[in-house]
């Protein structure tokens, strides 16, 4: 299955100190820091020019497991979980046939909107058990 047209849109690191993160980030790499969409957890989004963004997730402070692939809610391999895990993300410019491919091929999904309804999200792991993200352009 080639993605024409696929491109980098985003990382995503989850950190217990996402203030500090972005302050290296800023001053090391020289992101800016950009607008953020609202969650149920402080984020904070930086882009470097000309188009590539790092999204900083805070970690929950009540979890008990290590920093690892896929969440740090729930240590089971489960898409449900990547919007708040670590993943990378990719944009494509037809989406729904990406995803129709994707579970054509038998690969668990997680499909969800930005709160602000107009990106379409899917969430999956690759065969090495990484954390994808695509999005709609």
């Amino acid at each position: 299955m080639a993605a024409v047209g696929a491109f980098l849109n985003h990382v995503a690191r989850e950190s217990s100190d996402i203030d500090r993160l972005a302050n290296f980030y800023q001053e090391i790499f020289g992101f800016e820091r950009i607008e953020s969409p609202k969650f149920d957890c402080k984020v904070i989004w930086l882009k470097q020019a000309p188009s590539f963004c790092l999204h900083l997730i805070e970690r929950d402070s009540n979890t008990k497991l290590p920093e690892g692939p896929w969440s740090s809610n729930d240590a089971v391999a489960d898409p449900k979980n990547l919007p708040r895990g670590h993943h990378l993300c990719f944009s494509v410019s037809n989406f729904d046939s990406f995803v129709k491919t994707l579970k054509e091929k038998g690969i668990e999904t997680h499909e969800k909107a930005q709160p602000n309804g107009k990106t379409k999200q899917v969430f999956f792991f690759d065969p090495d058990g990484n954390g994808l993200e695509v999005a709609s352009e």
